[in-house]
C-alpha cells in the first residue's frame, strides 16, 4: 500500500505559561512512500519522527495536510479503521496474558463479517508467531521471555491482522547491541516475506541505513533529504545530513574556494572546477571529508598533527588534529585507511591526499552543498 503525505503539519500549543510559542513538530511534509518498501524515518531526538508516525497511524490529528493510503484519504479515519499495525518502543504487551493471547488480542476486536472463531484466531496467531519464529513460546507470559522475544511478540501482534501498513516506533532501542543486530535483520526478513509497506522510526543512522529501502532524514520537523541510504550518504544535500550519517562521523573543516581550487587552511587540497564553474566565485565553505576519503601520502597536500594510530584488524584509524577542523581544540580528525599502510608514528605529522568523491563542500552561510 502506497502512503502519500501532502503538506502534513502538526503544531502543538505551548505548555509554558510564560512562553506561548507553539511547537511545530511536523512541518509541511510532502512525501510518497512506495508500496511494499521499508522506509526509515531518521533524525535526532525531538525532530518529529514519532509524531509523524502517530499522524499516519491516526493517534494524532494533523493541524493541516492530508494522508492517503493508496488513493484513499484516511486523514479523518480513526486508527482502528486505517488498517495499520503499530509496534511501540516499550512493547506494550499485556503481562497477565500468554504469548498466544497477546497475539490474538487484535483479532478479538473484529466485528460483523470480519469476526473470527476461536479456532481461526488461534490459527492466525500461530501463523504470525511462526513468521517471527516464536511458535514454541505460545504458552509463556512476557515476564518469562527475553527482551528480544518480547519484541517479536509485539511484531507478531501487529502482523496478525495483516495490516496495510506496518509502523515501528524505535522498536530496538531497549535491546542490547547483539539483539539489536539480530532483530533488525529479522524485521527486514519479515518485511520482505510479507511485502507490507513498513515505516521504521529510529535515531540510529546505522540501523536505518542497514535495512531501509529509502531513508527520510529529518530535523526540527522538516524533511531534509529522501533517498536510498547509500545515495544519501554519498551525496548529502547539506551539512546537517552529512554530519548525521556515517560512523565514524564525517570530518568537517573550515575552508575557502579560490580560483576553483579548494583550500583547507593554507593548503590547496583539490580542484573543484566540476562544482564551481565561475572562476570569480570565491567564498568561505565547510569541507566535509568522510573517514574513508583519506589516502596516506607523504607528499599529500593535507598535513595533520599525528596523535595516535588505532589498529582495527583490516583497517587502521589514524587520529590527528588540524587547526581548520571545526572546534579544532576538541575535535580530532579520524582517517580510516587500509591496514596494509604503514604509518610512521615517530613523526609528529601525517600527510594525506584526498578522494574527491568523499569530499563534500558546503556554503559557509547556507550550509547547502556546492
Amino acid at each position: 500500500m502506497k502512503v502519500v503525505l501532502k503538506d502534513l503539519t502538526k503544531i502543538f500549543p505551548s505548555r509554558d505559561k510564560k512562553d506561548k510559542t507553539e511547537v511545530v513538530a511536523v512541518d509541511n511534509f510532502n512525501i510518497e512512500i512506495p508500496d511494499g518498501k521499508l522506509v526509515g524515518l531518521l533524525g535526532p531526538s525531538g525532530c518529529g519522527k514519532s509524531t509523524a508516525l502517530n499522524l499516519i497511524c491516526g493517534l494524532e490529528v494533523p493541524t493541516k495536510g492530508k494522508i492517503f493510503f493508496g488513493d484513499e484519504d484516511v486523514t479523518n479515519l480513526p486508527p482502528e479503521e486505517r488498517g495499520v499495525g503499530m509496534v511501540f518502543q516499550n512493547y506494550a504487551l499485556f503481562p497477565h496474558m500468554t504469548v498466544e493471547k497477546n497475539i490474538m488480542f487484535p483479532l478479538e476486536n473484529f466485528k460483523g463479517d470480519k469476526k473470527l472463531t476461536k479456532e481461526e484466531m488461534k490459527a492466525k496467531a500461530l501463523e504470525a508467531a511462526s513468521l517471527v519464529q516464536i511458535e514454541g513460546l505460545m504458552a509463556r507470559k512476557p515476564k518469562e521471555m527475553s527482551g528480544g522475544q518480547q519484541q517479536r511478540v509485539a511484531i507478531a501482534r501487529a502482523l496478525v491482522k495483516r495490516p496495510k501498513i506496518l509502523l515501528l516506533d524505535e522498536p530496538l532501542s531497549n535491546l542490547d547491541a547483539r539483539l539489536r543486530l539480530q532483530t533488525r535483520e529479522e524485521i527486514r526478513r519479515i518485511q520482505r516475506e510479507t511485502g507490507i509497506t513498513t515505516i521504521f522510526v529510529t535515531h540510529d543512522q546505522e540501523e536505518a541505513m542497514s535495512i531501509s529501502d529509502l531513508i527520510v532524514v529529518m530535523k526540527s520537523g522538516v524533511i531534509h533529504q529522501v533517498g536510498k541510504p547509500q545515495e544519501v550518504y554519498d551525496k548529502p544535500v547539506n551539512l546537517f545530513v552529512a554530519k548525521f550519517l556515517g560512523t565514524p562521523a564525517i570530518n568537517v573543516f573550515t575552508g575557502r574556494i579560490k580560483n576553483r581550487r579548494l583550500y583547507i587552511g593554507e593548503a590547496d587540497v583539490m580542484d573543484v572546477s566540476d562544482r564551481v564553474t565561475d572562476p570569480s566565485d570565491e567564498r568561505d565553505v565547510f569541507v566535509g571529508i568522510r573517514p574513508e576519503g583519506f589516502v596516506l601520502d607523504e607528499n599529500g597536500p593535507l598535513e595533520c598533527r599525528l596523535d595516535r594510530v588505532e589498529v582495527m584488524g583490516r583497517d587502521i584509524s589514524v587520529v590527528s588534529f588540524h587547526d581548520a577542523a571545526t572546534e579544532a581544540e576538541t575535535v580530532c580528525v579520524r582517517s580510516i585507511i587500509s591496514a596494509e599502510n604503514q604509518v610512521d608514528t615517530s613523526k609528529e605529522t601525517v600527510r594525506f591526499a584526498l578522494k574527491p568523491a568523499k569530499v563534500h563542500v558546503f556554503d559557509a552561510v547556507s550550509e547547502e552543498v556546492i
